[in-house]
C-alpha cells in the first residue's frame, strides 16, 4: 500500500474554538473528492448549524445523540447511563459502516470526553482502533485527549484560546458557536 492511500489519525485537541469545525472542513473536502463520511458526535444532541448542512451532503452518515444532556457535572446517575447505552450504540453502528464499505473517513467529534468520563466502552474504542482497516482515516476532536489518543496520533493539531468573548460575557451565538 502506497503512502497516499493509508489512512491516518487526526487528533484536533485544546481549549480553543474550531475543533469540531475543522472537522466540518475536512469532511467537506473528503465528500468533494467521492469519500463517504461517517460523522459521529459524542456529548451532542441538540441541533446546531453544522449538523444542518452536514445532513444534506450525499456520502455523509450523521450520528448523533437522540436527546441534548447538557454539561457532564450537571447530570444525574441515570442520564449518565443513558448517554453512555447511547454511545455505545453509536460505536457499533460505526462499525457495521465500516464494514459494510460506506466510510472511508470517520469523525469522532468530541469523544476525548466520553472516553476521559467513563461514558463510554473504552475497550470497544480501542478495539476500533485495533481493527481499524488500512485506509480509513479517522479523526478525533475534544479537549485533554487521553495519552491512549495522542499515541495513536498521525496528525496533533492543537487549537489554543488566547482570548474568547465568553471571559466578557458573550455566550454561544447561532451560527458562529453552534
Amino acid at each position: 500500500m502506497s503512502n497516499n492511500t493509508k489512512g491516518l489519525i487526526h487528533l484536533y485537541c485544546g481549549d480553543g474554538k474550531g475543533k469540531t469545525t475543522a472537522a466540518v472542513g475536512l469532511t467537506v473536502r473528503a465528500v468533494g473528492r467521492g469519500k463517504k463520511v461517517v460523522f459521529a458526535q459524542f456529548m451532542k444532541g441538540s441541533e446546531t448549524g453544522e449538523t444542518n448542512v452536514l445532513c444534506k451532503l450525499q456520502n455523509v452518515i450523521m450520528i448523533r445523540n437522540q436527546k441534548d444532556f447538557g454539561f457532564y457535572q450537571q447530570m444525574a446517575d441515570a442520564e449518565k447511563q443513558e448517554i453512555t447505552q447511547m454511545h455505545n450504540d453509536t460505536l457499533s453502528q460505526i462499525e457495521e459502516f465500516i464494514k459494510s464499505g460506506q466510510c472511508n473517513v470517520l469523525i469522532l467529534d468530541e469523544i476525548t470526553y466520553p472516553y476521559a468520563w467513563d461514558l463510554i466502552d473504552k475497550q470497544k474504542v480501542e478495539k476500533l482502533f485495533a481493527n481499524k482497516p488500512e485506509t480509513l482515516e479517522i479523526v478525533l476532536t475534544g479537549r485533554n485527549p487521553a495519552p491512549y489518543f495522542m499515541e495513536y496520533a498521525d496528525y496533533i493539531s492543537e487549537i489554543h484560546a488566547v482570548r474568547h468573548p465568553y471571559e466578557n460575557g458573550v455566550f454561544a451565538r447561532e451560527g458562529i458557536e453552534y
